[in-house]
């Protein structure tokens, strides 16, 4: 069994350079395979230059903004300047952790109009990430959106427009597909490891209140110190509800339940392997099975897209599950079928199985052959033997291949470096508006099948419902 599972970073990306695979991105074809290596060290090793240094603002700073932002910080040169949160506790824990001079405010368009800030990471409730990225961009700064890129797939088009005209880099939060383990899936797809791809089984369970998104409620959570008002700007008019607040996922009024959170991982990574650009017919059910705590959105749910023959593949089936009281403990699995292997990815390490089909037909054993008469049983035998040989009949072999991250290794961390990167350089990101909303849309249709109990048509390249 092949092992390619590296010691250190360094020798981890010298092995990357030598073999070309890019680290969330296409393989640097025109360099040699020192240079790339090179080129992949020198991306977390180089010192950043004053001029390069950037400036980023939060908005929104629950749980994923505190985890953007310090995996942000980790990237050399880039610098907090400022903290936008609707709940006031946030701003106080922002400056216990980041310093009592940190500029926070409730109002977003205050931190806009800060010329001090580059770059804002775009981490609030998902019925406000339009209005917010479009502000932004006005404002020439930079957007790392989390995803799902929009709440409403009217909404796409809009940003999309202005993320291209703005010449800013804008880059949707799904960092799988910045993982070292997806590309080099997306490489042995395109090299044909597992023949021709014809099924994908996405799966992302867990088991548990704070993955079914149950989080702990201040005890002086009310109206006025989340600024409720405010909140509920972009949405209908409703009455103060601390769940709708800081649980906003499960509530479609303001969140977009587990096909937004967890659908939008599965088919943001298999788009990201495949070179996709979107499904053409979207079916989704779901239930509430365990977590019946008000919400209106399911605890389990499944999708079934159809992708189409392209260009960029061969015409596959995609089936997605999430289950929020999973048996299993959790899982996140992504496995790619062909005709000859499977493709399973977990987290950063991948593993490919193959079962390849003998060239000779088959014949015999639990074949209708031992229900005919003996006679004709012989006569055909004879001839299947002077057709086919014995190697014929018997299934090829090819060595099962294991790919894994080094220990310590962050998919978050390249995903940002990429980012900042791209600001830095100019270089197009690994997932611009427009892969975000190929991803966003899918799901979002998967939330309308759900609550129509319709099949949705969808039009990738176009990227328009039919």
């Amino acid at each position: 069994m092949k092992n390619d599972t590296f010691s250190s970073r360094r020798k981890f990306l010298q092995q990357v350079g030598a073999t070309g695979l890019a680290l969330g991105a296409a393989p640097l074809s025109s360099l040699s395979a020192k240079e790339k290596a090179e080129e992949r060290i020198l991306r977390y090793e180089k010192k950043t230059a004053p001029a390069d240094k950037v400036r980023i603002g939060v908005i929104g700073y629950g749980v994923q903004g505190h985890y953007d932002l310090n995996t942000a910080l980790k990237v050399p040169g880039v610098e907090l300047a400022g903290i936008c949160d609707l709940y006031t506790g946030r701003l106080e824990n922002a400056k216990e952790l980041h310093g009592k001079d940190l500029y926070t405010t409730i109002n977003y368009k205050d931190l806009l109009d800060r010329k001090d800030i580059d770059a804002i990471l775009l981490c609030t409730t998902d019925v406000w990430h339009a209005r917010i990225a479009l502000d932004a961009l006005a404002k020439g700064k930079h957007v790392y959106c989390e995803k799902p890129m929009v709440y409403k797939i009217s909404e796409g088009y809009p940003v999309m427009e202005a993320a291209k005209k703005s010449g800013k880099v804008f880059q949707v939060g799904s960092q799988r597909v910045s993982s070292i383990g997806y590309a080099k899936a997306k490489e042995l797809l395109a090299a044909g490891e597992i023949g021709k791809l014809n099924m994908v089984n996405a799966v992302y369970d867990r088991q548990g209140s704070i993955g079914a998104w149950e989080y702990t409620i201040p005890k002086d959570a009310n109206a006025m110190t989340t600024n409720w008002d405010k909140f509920i700007e972009v949405t209908e008019k409703m009455a103060y509800d601390s769940k709708k607040f800081f649980w906003w996922r499960a509530f479609k009024e303001v969140g977009t339940g587990v096909a937004g959170d967890l659908f939008i991982h599965l088919l943001s990574g298999t788009h990201f392997i495949t070179n996709s650009k979107g499904p053409e017919t979207i079916y989704s059910t779901g239930q509430l099975s365990y977590w019946k705590d008000g919400r209106n959105l399911p605890d389990v749910m499944s999708g079934v897209m159809q992708y189409p023959d392209s260009k960029e593949h061969n015409a596959f089936q995609l089936t997605l599950q999430v289950n929020f009281i999973s048996g299993t403990g959790g899982q996140e699995v992504i496995r790619l079928i062909g005709s000859e292997g499977v493709i399973e990815t977990k987290g950063n390490s991948i593993t490919i199985k193959h079962s390849l089909m003998p060239e000779a037909p088959g014949f015999g054993g639990y074949d209708s052959l031992f229900t005919f008469s003996k006679k004709m049983q012989d006569e055909m035998q004879k001839e299947y033997d002077a057709k086919w040989s014995e190697a014929q009949r018997k299934r090829p072999t090819k060595e099962d291949i294991v790919f894994k991250a080094p220990d310590g290794y962050s998919d978050h961390l390249d995903h940002f470096t990429n980012f900042f990167d791209a600001i830095r350089t100019g270089k197009a990101v690994v997932e611009d508006a427009e892969f975000g909303f190929r991803a966003a849309a899918p799901a979002l249709a998967c939330n309308e099948s759900y609550l129509t109990k319709k099949i949705i048509s969808w039009d990738p390249n176009t990227m328009k419902l039919k």
